[in-house]
């Protein structure tokens, strides 16, 4: 009786351990497929491109339009992990829509007037509005690679945003289809489209004009209709916008430099490698110079195409705006928005 329950146990043991055998066997195979098939998902997921949309509101001429394409250049040159997308002519909304888009990451990227919707976020930038605050491109390149960008570095991540540089967009200067400007005076009573911020407000009412907030997607309609007499814009924004159909005086007063800010959204960026970060800031430091130097060669050529329109262009006696626009980052509302410190660190950088 005992050697027939040692011999069923033996038979037992058996059986177990093919069983055993199989499902493990199988475990392993199932293993080693769920293995490839990660291996296969992560190789397929690496390969997929990085889209990188950027939302522009200028035409396909525009300065920031050409700063997006040396950028895309420059990026899917270095790293073909990326693909950008430029849209162009406000396609996807006007400068604050994009710029909150960028902040909402519904858009990863943008490049919108440095002080114009963005010191709703990062209130520093409005000290670009400051009248006649440098005196020529170079003084300008130098204090905003070196000066500004790191200034604004801590309010731009609080803001949601990572700025990659400034870009050009130029010395700005008046038009209007009312009179010539030869002084300051000259300005008195013209209605003046400007940016939405407060600072022009505050240069117009020194000018004595009236300061009127249009979007820029929206400007040649406006000065078409008469809505507006004028508006204030670099030579390259005058002239690839069209506005000299629209506009019959140029007053070449350059009462501030105007910049762009290349932004992305925070939380993009810091989702990516490194070595996709590095290709971003590295491809726009590569743009940026390209742009400038393309947008200055132009700029004699755009001149000389608004004269050749019919525009009646004016070198006024500058010194008249400087005086009527002198202190005003010493007003009460306007340091309010810019920080006097930020005026004096440019001034004494100069």
């Amino acid at each position: 009786m005992l050697k027939k329950i040692m011999a069923l146990l033996v038979i037992v043991t058996m059986v177990l351990s093919v069983f055993t055998g199989c499902g493990a066997e199988k475990a392993a195979e199932g293993s080693q497929a769920g293995q490839a098939e990660n291996a296969a998902s992560d190789e397929t997921s690496a390969t997929e491109p990085v889209t990188v949309k950027i939302a522009v509101v200028g035409n396909e001429d525009h300065q920031s339009t050409l700063l997006a394409q040396y950028f895309k250049e420059a990026l899917e040159e270095s790293d073909d992990s990326f693909n950008v997308e430029i849209y162009p002519n406000g396609a996807l909304g006007g400068e604050r829509e994009a710029a909150e888009g960028v902040k909402l990451g519904t858009i990863q990227m943008t490049i919108v007037t440095s002080d114009g919707a963005l010191p709703a976020w990062v209130p520093d930038l409005q000290v670009l509005s400051i009248p006649y605050l440098f005196d020529d491109k170079e003084q300008a390149y130098q204090i905003l690679d070196n000066v500004l960008q790191e200034a604004i570095a801590d309010e731009m991540s609080e803001a949601g945003f990572v700025h990659l540089g400034f870009g050009e967009l130029g010395f700005r200067h008046f038009t209007n289809n009312v009179r010539e400007i030869k002084t300051a005076e000259d300005m008195k009573d013209l209605s003046v489209r400007v940016q939405e911020a407060p600072i022009w407000f505050a240069l117009m009412d020194r000018l004595e004009a009236f300061a009127v907030p249009v979007s820029f997607n929206e400007l040649y309609t406006a000065l078409q209709q008469g809505m507006v007499d004028g508006q204030e814009n670099p030579i390259a924004t005058i002239a690839t916008s069209k506005f000299n159909e629209v506009q019959k005086y140029l007053t070449l007063d350059g009462h501030t430099y105007a910049a762009v800010s290349m932004i992305m959204n925070k939380s993009f960026f810091d989702g990516l490698t490194e070595a996709q970060k590095t290709a971003i800031e590295n491809a726009a430091q590569k743009a940026i110079p390209e742009q400038r130097a393309a947008v200055d060669s132009k700029e004699s050529d755009y001149l000389a195409q608004l004269k050749e329109s019919g525009m009646i262009v004016t070198e006024p006696e500058k010194e008249s705006f400087k005086t009527a626009t002198e202190g005003l980052y010493l007003q009460d509302e306007v340091k309010e928005l810019v920080d006097p410190e930020i005026v004096e660190l440019i001034l004494n950088n100069k």
